[in-house]
């Protein structure tokens, strides 16, 4: 799943597909005695023009057999010209997807399994939100590529003004504690709207539960487990600190651009973020710090939503031999370490986190990462972001409804849309 305020998203038409000469695995030849012709589809902004341009003169170098074509393709309306691409004979040989959906592609049978891979990609130090999504049916269809997670954007001379050191900001009770000495007058000491669904996802994870299991071969909505219901009290706590409105999410209006007017402490966002709110008043450029959301107790940072993508490799590749050695090149240590620098973004693999410690926005959201997670892997779970019970029910609670009740009933339309859906 992308998080669109990492990067800005503009329409350009599809480029028509190149495609190879002759069917087969990877003895498609072309008249030009044996190159593969291999089309890849990247996504609006997974990388700069200056990083396309240096991974494809490197991957040409190394690998001369091989004509790589990068095409890249616009998260609008992408779902529909994936399905239809994997459906086809005609199909792209890599494709960029969301991480969280990777299941309903590979549930059409149009992916190409992985699974004997991992090894030699280093699956055993890749990112748990990026990897687990990746995997359908106890089978490795999506090979983890880049994440992005929320952190804390904070104000550091408001910060400094109440005495607040940020870099003891490590657990709850410490966060809400510095929240509380930021809450004054018509300062807010965090903007925090009653719908950001994906921070209360965090804190359920925190507590021990989740959105939804699986119960007996079905799925079963889990809002109402006293552990989300801890979470939700939490958030409510939270969000009585700010004035966020309480029946929207933080994109209605932009939160990035009320941090902007200079009356707000903190914020819970991607670090790209900060970018938007120094558009919006420079006056604050040097101003903003970044801190991982923190977790219950100081010894590990707090669970948070992983978006990012993962790489596939369409079953009706025509080159998938030559489709794995782009795989495996992109995703390994060399060129996600240029990836994270020259992007902001958080590498697939733990054990590369050190590489944005440059970056203080990426380096906080590594951290955070290593504890990241992702929605329920089924293909069901589009059909609950499409109604999002979650949005209303803790519009619900934050406005005198009976929590229980309410995470009661959104619990029962999150089990219905998901096996409805599935």
């Amino acid at each position: 799943m992308k998080l669109r305020l990492l990067t800005g998203a503009s329409l350009l038409t599809l480029s028509t597909l190149l495609c190879a000469c002759s069917g087969g695995s990877d003895d498609a030849t072309g008249a030009d005695g044996g190159r593969s012709e291999l089309t890849v589809w990247l996504m609006r902004d997974s990388v700069s023009a200056a990083f396309q341009k240096e991974f494809t003169d490197g991957f040409s170098k190394a690998h001369p057999d091989i004509d790589l074509k990068i095409q890249i393709q616009e998260w609008d309306g992408i779902g529909q010209k994936v399905t239809a691409a994997l459906a086809s004979n005609d199909a792209p040989d890599v494709i960029e997807v969301g991480n969280t959906q990777v299941a309903q592609y590979a549930q059409s049978g149009g992916l190409l399994d992985l699974t004997g891979k991992k090894a030699d990609l280093g699956g055993d130090t890749w990112l748990k939100g990026l990897a687990e999504p990746g995997a359908w049916d106890g089978k490795q269809y999506g090979i983890p590529y880049y994440a992005a997670n929320r952190v804390v954007i904070y104000r550091k001379d408001l910060l400094r003004q109440a005495g607040v050191d940020p870099a003891a900001i490590k657990t709850r009770d410490q966060w809400i504690a510095a929240t509380k000495k930021l809450n004054t007058g018509d300062q807010q000491g965090i903007y925090l709207t009653g719908q950001t669904w994906y921070a209360l996802a965090g804190f359920i994870w925190d507590e021990g539960g989740d959105l939804a299991v699986r119960d007996g071969g079905k799925w079963k909505g889990t809002l109402d487990t006293p552990q989300a219901l801890a979470a939700m009290e939490f958030y409510k706590q939270l969000q009585a600190l700010g004035k966020g409105p309480k029946d929207a999410d933080e994109a209605n209006p932009p939160q990035a651009e009320v941090m902007a007017k200079g009356k707000v402490a903190q914020i819970i966002s991607v670090p790209g973020g900060a970018n938007v709110i120094v558009q919006h008043n420079p006056a604050l450029k040097g101003k903003l710090g970044f801190f991982p959301v923190p977790g219950k107790t100081a010894d590990k940072p707090g669970a948070v939503f992983t978006g990012g993508s993962d790489l596939v490799i369409p079953a009706a590749s025509r080159h998938q031999d030559a489709a794995y050695t782009f795989v495996k090149e992109l995703t390994g240590d060399t060129w996600q370490t240029k990836l994270a620098l020259a992007m902001s973004y958080v590498p697939n693999k733990t054990s590369l986190a050190s590489a944005v410690a440059s970056d203080p926005g990426a380096a906080a959201m590594a951290v955070g990462a290593a504890q990241g997670r992702a929605t329920p892997n089924t293909p069901g779970w589009a059909a609950v972001e499409a109604e999002n019970p979650i949005k209303d029910y803790m519009t619900a609670s934050l406005t005198g409804g009976d929590m229980k009740q309410e995470a009661t009933k959104a619990s029962a339309e999150i089990t219905r849309a998901m096996n409805s859906a599935s």
